[in-house]
């Protein structure tokens, strides 16, 4: 077990167990050259109706968390280690015929583009009727009929006719828009989405963020949002983990982190964004590169490209409890004034 602080959640002021509670999630790939170590020791939990949002740069743990959660990376060239627990259970060691009845109908997930994720040989009623007819006992046509109340639900216009279209003939955001009626269709008490608004217009992206939280709010559903967009984050989600190079360096209220973050790299992350910015100031970036999977530093990650890095830093940085439902992978984060989005 981990025994690193988490952070609860609160709905109406009630403390709730979580739902899903990942413990010292690592997670290794097996290459030509030997392992290579991708997250170290990932731990946050999400609670019934919450809206996390996971941000970083590209690279840093973020989609292969979610799969790892939900079973979908290579058993045998991924090393897990870490308990991935959900309504009590450990998925990380539940038999796969467990897994494929909790996978989709407990929690489903969004993937990133559409196109590649829906069969082209398929109608997307087809699918989506595959999806529900897999943990449903019904009749082709009960799935049918339960398809295309699951497109209207989502906002996709004559749904019947939609229903029998292939995924060639629907936009980008129609087909965005199937994916999350796919995902939807078993009433999941988790939904992953994974960037589900990168390869969309902002117009088209407004309503599928719009989308999101109205059925979250709506049905319970709990979410948890990759992307590397804050301001995405920022407009739907209730909670905010940054990672950086495979780990988890902060976790807190969304409104706070963005305020007031508490780890350098979620500042840097803020005031590099245009959208986030202080008006017409210097728009700052985050000096040099992440380091390579195989030459991680001793201690922080982040301390080579941190402006406040001291002697210290190369010392092991456990996730520290910085303030009520915060924690920051940071050993000066209780005396850094970091600026955020509008400081």
């Amino acid at each position: 077990m981990n025994d690193q602080p988490s952070t609860s959640s609160f709905d109406g002021g009630i403390a709730s167990a979580p739902l899903l509670d990942v413990r010292g999630l690592s997670l290794a790939f097996a290459t030509a050259d030997g392992e290579l170590p991708v997250t170290r020791d990932v731990t946050f939990s999400v609670h019934p109706g919450e809206r996390v949002g996971i941000v970083g740069e590209s690279g840093c743990g973020k989609t292969v968390t979610g799969l790892a959660i939900l079973r979908l990376l290579p058993q045998q060239s991924t090393r897990l280690t870490g308990e991935i627990r959900f309504e009590g259970q450990d998925l990380a060691k539940l038999p796969a015929r467990r897994m494929r009845e909790v996978r989709g109908r407990d929690i489903a997930m969004i993937f990133q583009e559409p196109m590649s994720a829906l069969d082209p040989v398929f109608t997307v009623g087809e699918q989506i009727s595959e999806a529900y007819r897999t943990h449903n006992r019904v009749s082709r046509r009960e799935a049918r009929e339960r398809a295309i109340a699951a497109l209207a639900d989502v906002g996709i216009p004559a749904p019947a006719r939609r229903y029998d279209e292939y995924p060639h003939q629907l936009s980008g955001g129609m087909r965005q828009r199937v994916m999350i009626a796919m995902a939807l269709i078993c009433e999941p008490k988790l939904l992953i989405a994974d960037e589900p608004t990168t390869a969309l217009d902002v117009t088209i992206q407004a309503q599928i963020i719009d989308l999101l939280r109205a059925l979250s709010e709506r049905t319970g559903t709990a979410l948890i949002f990759i992307t590397h967009d804050l301001g995405v984050v920022a407009e739907i989600c209730t909670r905010l983990i940054t990672m950086y190079a495979g780990e988890v360096v902060e976790d807190a209220p969304v409104d706070p982190a963005l305020i007031r973050p508490r780890h350098p790299y979620t500042s840097g992350l803020l005031r590099s964004l245009p959208g986030l910015a202080q008006r017409r100031a210097h728009l700052p970036s985050i000096p040099g590169r992440v380091p390579s999977p195989l030459a991680m530093p001793a201690g922080c990650r982040f301390r080579s490209r941190c402006p406040q890095a001291m002697d210290g830093c190369e010392r092991p940085q456990p996730l520290l409890p910085v303030a009520p439902e915060r924690v920051a992978r940071c050993w000066r984060a209780p005396e850094l004034t970091l600026p955020g989005a509008v400081s």
